[in-house]
């Protein structure tokens, strides 16, 4: 079957031990396929984290190289495995595949980008058969689903909307983590010793509390008897460990753990909210006033504004 021939392909592969033969086979045959521009190997990896960086490249490029159409092979033991893991990232459409009937099938009906083949149980020309059938079929192709004929008129109207509808389905999920279900209807408490923050404790022993500051507020350098592990649920803000003389830029989704004892300071760049975790009961000790804080802040970050 040959790939139609005004589509190029960019193809991203990985793949864990159980994999790696088969994915370094299929790998050679992509870089000799006339329709695959180039192949980037990313190498054997932990099946999980081998799928992760494969999807991670394949919804980036399909974002950032229009004139090339990203796609992804994964290799695991079984092919389920690095699929499931795949899937986890919008815009990746991974299927295993046992046969080039799968392959079109999928690519017809589901516009399948990711192709998740077993290590196991797929020999290597079996494997190359699947990949070029794979890359053969446009979406909404005929296929042995629809008995090799064009898809009837009411599937075709279905296929019209599918994309969009697919893609949108994580923005328009009712789903949300833990943290953000606890943090709706909170009423939050000033935290009297720092300007600008609010926190409302959720559990005592081991404690744990949902805090937001607004942006521009200042924590002056201080200290717990209990190390904390905090994660960022939106925001920004700037942490220096002045006991380990670290430096800590926190965004969306960042975690920190600071150890019992070490003294920090922290600028709120933005308005910010995180989860905090900490065995014992709240206590804070403060290093420094306010305005100290502010002029060693501004002195750094001026000094670096002019590097």
């Amino acid at each position: 079957m040959a790939a139609t021939a005004d589509r190029r392909f960019k193809i991203f592969a990985a793949a864990d031990g159980f994999g790696q033969p088969l994915k370094d086979a299929v790998v050679a045959h992509l870089r000799a396929h006339p329709s695959v521009a180039g192949v980037v190997d990313l190498g054997v990896d932990k099946y999980y984290a081998a799928a992760a960086a494969v999807a991670r490249s394949v919804a980036s490029s399909s974002a950032s190289d229009p004139a090339l159409e990203a796609r992804g092979v994964v290799v695991c033991g079984t092919g389920a495995g690095v699929a499931i893991f795949a899937n986890k990232y919008p815009g990746v459409y991974a299927t295993h595949c046992a046969a080039p009937a799968d392959a079109v099938n999928t690519r017809s009906i589901n516009a399948c980008n990711v192709l998740a083949l077993s290590g196991m149980a797929t020999p290597p020309d079996a494997a190359a058969a699947i990949a070029d059938a794979w890359l053969a079929t446009p979406f909404r192709a005929p296929c042995p689903a629809s008995g090799d004929a064009p898809w009837p008129e009411d599937i075709q109207l279905f296929f019209d909307s599918a994309p969009a509808e697919m893609a949108a389905i994580p923005e328009g999920s009712d789903s949300a983590c833990a943290i953000c279900c606890l943090r709706k209807g909170m009423e939050f408490e000033p935290v009297g010793i720092i300007p600008g923050g609010e926190m409302r404790i959720v559990r005592e022993s081991p404690t744990s509390a949902y805090v937001r500051f607004k942006a521009g507020s200042v924590e002056p350098a201080h200290h717990h008897k209990f190390g904390h592990d905090l994660v960022v649920i939106r925001g920004k803000k700037k942490v220096w460990n002045l006991t380990k003389k670290e430096t800590y830029d926190l965004v969306d989704g960042d975690f920190l753990f600071t150890p019992a004892g070490d003294v920090h300071r922290v600028k709120y760049l933005e308005d910010t909210e995180f989860f905090i975790r900490w065995d014992g009961h709240w206590d804070i000790f403060l290093d420094e006033d306010l305005d100290a804080a502010r002029n060693a802040i501004d002195a750094e970050l001026g000094a670096a504004t002019c590097k």
